[in-house]
């Protein structure tokens, strides 16, 4: 069969050539591709940085390309969003990051995605956002921390010395001191005590009340360890390759780290003060002239000490024992068994006793300190310092002596001594600044003034009664306290008690309108003109109100629960409603006006801001610890930002009073106050804690 053919159709095959033709003459479709340098950028928190986006236009691309920024964190800001790309302008582009306050320090990995018409390219970024820095309110110097110190010791090259409010400080030639934190974020470090500090097996270890155990390497990282009880432990050595740490009714405990601790018997209920190494046995002290000795830590044996006073102190050196305590017993042995009684010519409690250079020297209280080349004749000497001293130690060539207030005395043999560190003790409530100068007051009427807050000096109030407000206007200080208690004062260093007619405490003040507002228990509140002639006002409420302040125009004042009123004049006053997320149950504690907003403080970390005072919007403070929430008790504006302080040394700031950052204070002590004045914010606390920033 004929097979079948087709006829050629030359129209076509022109047609298919020409469209080849013109694919072909067309190209590739416009592109464009992206890079970022740097691609890793370190940003503060509240900055920016800039990284260069070159953005290259290919087989004739030109358009707007819009961008932004996939899996950043929130917070991080990109700027500008779009760019437009045309033949003229292919870049490169100066790309904006910015980074908010509440950003937590981090690193982060994402990505840039841009995106003109159907096409989308994306490029990585790194980056690596710091805790803001610099100015006054960002870093803090604690300048007295009154806390009393109870133990000293030596080690590492360095003295390390522990005390009341978990406090520790460190130096490495007993002159210069350096506070340290204790390892923990636990709220009742504010509360424990460290009794004693021992240096061996290349670590420093700390006991104290409740059973407190902490560890460092260098004296400046710690670690909280677990005793296993709840009892005081008043003392701790290191020997024969062993820590012992003793306590509480009869409580011993052992250790070849530092780390795991086991519980021993001691045969005894009396509580044990103090306990040493030497002659390779170990030696405890105690209630009731108690004595023990062991050769291990493990087995213990009661010794006769031949007295019934507390011996709160022992050492050996000189090939014998020494012990020391109540009303001015000083006890020695040549093997810790035979005991024989030493005339110290004193009557005083001796609470520490040591050995280095060739002699014994025991501290007392009121200052006296005792030395003897033997541990038998013994000299009294003097300190210059009326105050009591509970912990010695020799090292470096010198002996440290640590006690009331944070004191610190150092002498090269024991017989001239030197105060290094005077310490400034109770607990400061209120805090101002004026007449260049600022203004601290507390306990028992303290006033303490100082025109940097770095050097302080202790002023004469008129009064034993506690003082928890202080402010400046009209040309003076008014201060106000206990039993309706206010003083005036043109300087700060003269003060003049004026009559308030209420018998109320009154917890604080503030200037504002012309006038000054007091306000205190259950309700109080006060007015003045002159701060010398007081008028009572009506609040309207029994609350307790603990802050006032004055902005905006009026006064507001702030108190138990909720309690938040204002008044145009500080003499008519309206409750207003707060929203307290975080403390159902508390007070606000104070409150303060600037930028435009009053922000106002307290319990369980709450933080409040009103543009007028009425209408109020709960901020997150970031106090919570995991367990509980820091309570608030001050807040201060300067340096265009507002700075919170509060329990276990919590420190805040905020640029707006909207976002808030966690700051490192290097105290536990609870901070009861701060103010802003000369360029620096100073805050003040219990246990005479006082910080500067910067």
């Amino acid at each position: 069969m004929r097979s079948k053919t087709h006829p050629s159709i030359p129209w076509l095959s022109g047609l298919l050539a020409l469209l080849l033709l013109v694919a072909c003459s067309r190209g590739p479709s416009p592109d464009f591709s992206i890079a970022l340098s740097p691609a890793s950028l370190t940003v503060q928190q509240g900055s920016s940085g800039t990284t260069q986006l070159t953005l290259t236009p290919q087989h004739g691309f030109t358009g707007t390309v819009s961008l932004g920024l996939q899996n950043a964190p929130a917070g991080v800001d990109l700027s500008p969003t779009s760019v437009n790309v045309t033949a003229s302008n292919p870049g490169p582009y100066p790309l904006t990051i910015s980074v908010d306050y509440d950003v937590t320090e981090d690193t982060y990995n994402f990505t840039l995605q841009a995106t003109g018409g159907s096409l989308s390219k994306s490029a990585d970024l790194t980056l690596t956002v710091n805790v803001a820095s610099g100015g006054p309110g960002t870093t803090w110097t604690v300048r007295n921390q009154g806390s009393t110190l109870y133990s000293v010791t030596y080690g590492n090259n360095q003295f390390v010395a522990v005390g009341s409010s978990s406090t520790i400080r460190t130096s490495p030639d007993g002159v210069s001191w350096t506070v340290r934190t204790s390892g923990t974020n636990d709220v009742l470090d504010a509360l424990r005590v460290l009794y004693s500090v021992t240096y061996g097996n290349n670590q420093f270890v700390a006991v104290g009340s409740s059973g407190t155990i902490r560890t460092s390497p260098d004296g400046v990282s710690w670690t909280a360890r677990s005793s296993g009880i709840r009892d005081n432990l008043y003392g701790i050595t290191y020997g024969g390759g062993q820590f012992v740490a003793v306590g509480w009714n009869g409580t011993i405990l052992t250790s070849p780290d530092g780390v795991s601790w086991t519980l021993r018997t001691s045969g005894t209920s009396e509580t044990l003060r103090g306990i040493t190494h030497g002659n390779n046995q170990f030696v405890a002290v105690g209630q009731n002239g108690t004595i023990l000795t062991s050769p291990d830590g493990v087995s213990w044996t009661l010794r006769t000490s031949g007295t019934s006073k507390t011996l709160y102190g022992v050492t050996h050196g000189n090939n014998q024992f020494v012990a020391v305590g109540q009303s001015g017993t000083i006890l020695t042995s040549p093997d810790g068994v035979s005991w024989t009684p030493r005339t110290s010519g004193t009557f005083y409690t001796l609470y520490g006793v040591t050995h280095g250079g060739g002699q014994f020297v025991a501290v007392e209280s009121f200052g006296t300190i005792l030395t003897s080349p033997d541990g038998v004749s013994w000299t009294l000497r003097t300190s210059g310092i009326n105050g009591w001293f509970y912990g010695i130690t020799h090292g470096n060539n010198q002996f440290v002596a640590v006690g009331d207030a944070g004191a610190i005395l150092t002498s090269p043999d024991g017989l001239s001594w030197t105060l290094r560190t005077s310490g400034i003790n109770g607990w400061f409530y209120g805090i101002t600044h004026g007449n260049n100068q600022f203004v601290a007051v507390g306990d028992a009427g303290a006033i303490l003034t100082s025109p940097d807050g770095v050097s302080w000096t202790s002023q004469t109030s008129g009064t034993s009664s506690g003082l928890y407000g202080v402010t400046y206007g009209g040309g003076q200080f008014v201060a106000v306290g206990w039993n309706g208690t206010i003083l005036t004062s043109p300087d700060g260093v003269t003060w003049t008690a004026r009559t308030s007619d209420t018998s109320s405490p009154l917890w604080a003040v503030t200037y504002g309108g012309g006038q000054f507002v007091a306000v205190g228990r259950n309700g109080t509140i006060l007015t003045s003109p002159d701060g010398v002639s007081w008028t009572a006002r009506s609040s309207g409420i029994r609350d307790n109100l603990y802050g006032v302040t004055h902005g905006g125009g009026q006064f507001v004042a702030v108190g138990d629960g909720d309690t938040i009123l204002t008044s145009p004049d500080g003499v008519t006053w309206t409750a207003q409603s707060s929203i307290i997320i975080n403390a159902p149950i508390g007070a606000l504690e104070d409150v303060t006006h600037a930028n435009g907003q009053f922000v106002a403080v307290g319990w369980n970390g709450t933080i409040l801001t009103s543009p007028d005072g009425v209408t109020w919007t709960a901020r997150d403070s970031k106090t919570f610890t995991g367990l509980y929430f820091n309570n608030l008790y001050g807040i201060a504006y300067g340096n265009n930002q507002f700075v919170a302080v509060g329990w276990n040394g919590t420190i805040r700031t905020s640029p707006n009073g909207t976002t808030w950052m966690v700051r490192t204070s290097d105290t536990s002590s609870p901070l009861q106050a701060v103010t802003y004045g000369g360029g620096q914010f100073v805050a003040v606390g219990l246990d005479g804690t006082i910080l500067t920033s910067p």
